[in-house]
C-alpha cells in the first residue's frame, strides 16, 4: 500500500448528503445547477433538494402524479420542471406571491417521445426527444411556454455540458454520428456534426455508441468529446484509450489527442483542474493526463501517456454526523471504486447507495515526489490552479541537501518560471497600451489579463527562496554565488529588468 502522502487525488471534506436511494426514495441530480434531487414517493411526501454550490436546502412537496423520469430547477431555482410522461413536461413557479398551479408543455412532434430536458437560462428550455429538439421560452407569469426554434433528426441520446450551453445528440443507427448545438441569448446555432471512429466494424446495424463511453469537458478553456475506446478484440491493441475530438463553435471538430491506458475493463472520467482523470474500477486505481505535456505527435493526433503512475483516490472516512455521532463510534471507511458510483462532469462523484456527492480534487505536494524530472514537474505545475505555494517550495528543496539540483536543472526551473513571468509581463504591457490608445480614440476598455499563481516574480523568488537559502550558509559559496548568477543570466535571457 502507498504510504498516505503518495495519494494526489482526493475526495472533497465537506459532501453533499442527501436521504439514500431506496424503493420509495428516488435520487436525481442536475448538473447545469450541480443539485440532487431526493424525491420520496412522488413527491407526495416530499422532496428535498441540496447544492455544491448552494448549501441550503430547499424543500416542499408535490402532488404524487406518477413515477417521476426527470426534475431540475431553472438556472436560479425559480421555476421547476417536472417530467412524468414521455409526452410533456409540468412546470411549478417558485417565484414569492406567485400562485402555487402547475402548468404543462406538451412536446410539439407528432408520435415523439421526451428522453429528457435541459434549462439553458433562467427562463429557457431545450426538450430533447426521440425525434428532435424543440427549444422553449417559459413565460412564467401567463403560465405557457412558447416555441422558438426546434429541428426534426433521430435521436439515440443526448448529452449536455452546462459550463460552454452545448448539446450533444448521438444520431443515425449505429449512434456514432454526434450532432451538437449551442444555446446563447434565447438563440440555438447547430455546430458542424462529427463522426466517432467505432474500434471495429459493428457486425449487425444496431446502437453501438454507448453514453456511457462519451462525456463533454472543457480542458483549458476548450470544449472536448471524450470518446472512451475499448480495445478491438481482433487488432493487437494495447488497451482501452481515450480520444478526444476538440469542438470549436466554428469550423470542423477534430480529433486531436489520444490518451494510452494499457488496460481494460470499466472506466469512468472526470476533469480536475484540466487534467483528465481516468478511473479504472478493476485495478480501483485512477490515471491523470494533461493535454498541455508534450506527447508524441503521429501528423494528425498526439499520444499522451500518464503523466504519474496509477494510484487510488485518498482512503475517505465517512463523517459521523449528528446526535449519533457518539465518541465511541469509529469512521466507516468509504468503499472508493463502488459499482454505486455515478460520476459526472467536470469532476463530481456520487453514490446513490450511500447518500454522498462529492468533488474530487488534485493534491500537488504528492506529485512532487512522483515526477522526479524537474523540468516536467514545473510543466505540469505551472498549469494547475494552485501552484504557487508547492513551485516555490520545490525551488527551495532543488538548492538545499540532500536533494540539491545541478546548476543545469536550476537553470531549467527558473527558465520555465521566468517564461511564464515574460507572458505575463507583455501582457500587461499591451493591456495599458490599449488602454492608451484606447481612451483617447473612446475604443471599449481591453480585458486586463489575469494573474494566475503560475506567475512568480522576483519578490517571490527572493523572500521565499533565495533569501532563505543564502541565510542558511549550508552551501559552498561557490555555489550560492552560481544560483544567483544563474537567476539574474534566466532574468536577462527574457529581458526581464533586475530588480
Amino acid at each position: 500500500m502507498a504510504a498516505n502522502h503518495d495519494y494526489y487525488l482526493e475526495l472533497c471534506a465537506r459532501p453533499v448528503q442527501f436521504e439514500k436511494a431506496s424503493p420509495v426514495n428516488c435520487v436525481f441530480f442536475d448538473e447545469a445547477n450541480k443539485q440532487v434531487f431526493a424525491v420520496r414517493s412522488g413527491g407526495a411526501t416530499g422532496v428535498v433538494v441540496k447544492g455544491l454550490e448552494d448549501r441550503n436546502p430547499i424543500s416542499f412537496r408535490m402532488e404524487d402524479k406518477g413515477e417521476v423520469k426527470c426534475i431540475k430547477f431553472s438556472l436560479g431555482n425559480k421555476i421547476l420542471a417536472v417530467q412524468r410522461t414521455q409526452k410533456n413536461v409540468d412546470f411549478l413557479n417558485f417565484i414569492p406571491d406567485s400562485p402555487q398551479l402547475e402548468y404543462t408543455q406538451e412536446c410539439k412532434t407528432k408520435n415523439a417521445n421526451i428522453l429528457g430536458f435541459c434549462w439553458t437560462s433562467s427562463v429557457e428550455i431545450v426538450f430533447i426527444t426521440d425525434q428532435g429538439i424543440e427549444f422553449y421560452q417559459v413565460l412564467p407569469e401567463k403560465r405557457t411556454l412558447k416555441l422558438v426554434k426546434s429541428q426534426n433528426i433521430n435521436v439515440n441520446w443526448y448529452m449536455y455540458c452546462p459550463e460552454s450551453s452545448v448539446i450533444l445528440l448521438s444520431t443515425t443507427v449505429l449512434g456514432n454520428v454526434l450532432q451538437p448545438f449551442y444555446f446563447k441569448g434565447g438563440a440555438m446555432s447547430k455546430l458542424s456534426k462529427f463522426e466517432i471512429e467505432l474500434p471495429a466494424a459493428p457486425k449487425a446495424s444496431k446502437l453501438s455508441l454507448s453514453e456511457r463511453d462519451i462525456a463533454m469537458a472543457t480542458i483549458y478553456g476548450q470544449l472536448y468529446v471524450l470518446y472512451l475506446r475499448h480495445h478491438s478484440r481482433t487488432s493487437n491493441s494495447t488497451g482501452a484509450e481515450v480520444v478526444l475530438y476538440h469542438l470549436p463553435r466554428e469550423g470542423p471538430c477534430k480529433k486531436l489527442h489520444i490518451l494510452k491506458l494499457y488496460r481494460t475493463g470499466k472506466f469512468a472520467l472526470n476533469v480536475v483542474d484540466n487534467l483528465v482523470v481516468v478511473h479504472h474500477q478493476d485495478t480501483e486505481t485512477s490515471l491523470i493526463f494533461d493535454i498541455k505535456l508534450k506527447g508524441e505527435f503521429d501528423g494528425t493526433v498526439t499520444l499522451h501517456q500518464l503523466v504519474l503512475p496509477a494510484r487510488s483516490i485518498q482512503p475517505y472516512q465517512i463523517p459521523m454526523a449528528g446526535p449519533t455521532a457518539v465518541t465511541s463510534q469509529f469512521p466507516v471507511p468509504c468503499k472508493l471504486y463502488s459499482s454505486s458510483w455515478i460520476v459526472f462532469q467536470p469532476d463530481i462523484i456520487i453514490s446513490a447507495s450511500e447518500g454522498y456527492l462529492w468533488n474530487l480534487q488534485v493534491k500537488l505536494e504528492p506529485i512532487v515526489n512522483l515526477l522526479p524530472d524537474k523540468g516536467k514537474l514545473m510543466d505540469f505545475l505551472l498549469q494547475r490552479k494552485d501552484c504557487k505555494m508547492v513551485i516555490l517550495s520545490v525551488c527551495s528543496q532543488m538548492l538545499s541537501e540532500p536533494d540539491r539540483g545541478s546548476l543545469g536543472v536550476i537553470a531549467t526551473v527558473f527558465d520555465k518560471l521566468n517564461n511564464e513571468y515574460k507572458k505575463y509581463l507583455e501582457a500587461e504591457q499591451s493591456y495599458n497600451m490599449a488602454l492608451e490608445i484606447g481612451q483617447s480614440r473612446n475604443n471599449p476598455p481591453p480585458k486586463r489579463p489575469i494573474r494566475t499563481q503560475a506567475v512568480i516574480d522576483q519578490s517571490d523568488i527572493y523572500t521565499h527562496v533565495l533569501s532563505v537559502f543564502t541565510e542558511k550558509k549550508e552551501g559552498p559559496h561557490k555555489f550560492t554565488i552560481a544560483v544567483l548568477m544563474e537567476y539574474i543570466r534566466s532574468l536577462n535571457q527574457f529581458q526581464i529588468a533586475v530588480q
